[in-house]
């Protein structure tokens, strides 16, 4: 029998593999606090044989060789869903804080935000629906991975919380919303009520007024 130390759990083994850099590793803890779990048994199938197979459990004896291929597509359909729980939490936020700061999530492609870094971020929190996205928390927008290898990750698994809650949190650089390119012609700005003119300035503006923010909810 091999020494327990070399033991790699499926939790060590998932977060390993190529294109899962972007997840942390959960804490067993927190998986086996059930309140943590509430409402996912009915949305993940083979939802006790997928959780058995996270924690590291022995299969029940009646498991279906069959049905292996579907427990362990379910395991990670019910780990990412954890995921994005876990990391709102203290623990979780530190852990995802490391690999931000190690730039783990890659550089805002905007010029002006100077290489900022990145947040993985869903836009929905109900799993199928559109894979992750990467927030830029200088210039306020989203990106798409610029490998495919993260193409695959959905973006529930992140979801809609934790870039707002990760901002709170910790104390990053301020958006710099000042730097944007004026469009000139020998020189003159263009104005920007000519067909011609920028666009870009008032669309990466925030509200500011009462009246500004209302507006802004009501845009899709």
């Amino acid at each position: 029998m091999s020494d327990t130390s070399e033991y790699e759990t499926w939790i060590s083994n998932f977060c390993s593999l190529y294109g899962h850099d972007y997840y942390v590793e959960v804490a067993p803890e927190f998986i086996e606090d059930e309140f943590n779990l509430t409402g996912l048994s009915s949305i993940v199938p083979f939802y006790r044989e997928a959780l058995d197979l996270i924690l590291d459990f022995e299969p029940e004896a009646n498991v279906k060789i069959s049905d292996l291929p579907l427990i362990q597509h379910s395991a990670e359909l019910l780990y990412g869903l954890i995921h994005s729980r876990y990391i709102i939490t203290k623990q979780g936020l530190n852990a995802m804080s490391e690999k931000y700061q190690k730039g783990q999530f890659g550089q805002c492609p905007r010029y002006y935000c100077n290489g900022c870094k990145l947040l993985p971020t869903g836009r929905y929190d109900s799993p199928g629906m559109e894979t992750v996205r990467l927030f830029c928390p200088n210039c306020f927008d989203l990106y798409l991975p610029n490998s495919s290898r993260y193409l695959n990750i959905d973006g529930a698994f992140f979801g809609t919380t934790f870039s707002g809650f990760f901002l709170k949190m910790f104390d990053l650089d301020k958006p710099n919303l000042k730097k944007q390119f004026e469009l000139k012609i020998f020189g003159f700005k263009v104005n920007e009520v000519s067909n011609v003119g920028q666009r870009m300035k008032w669309l990466r503006s925030l509200p500011k007024t009462e009246e500004e923010f209302k507006e802004y909810e009501q845009i899709d």
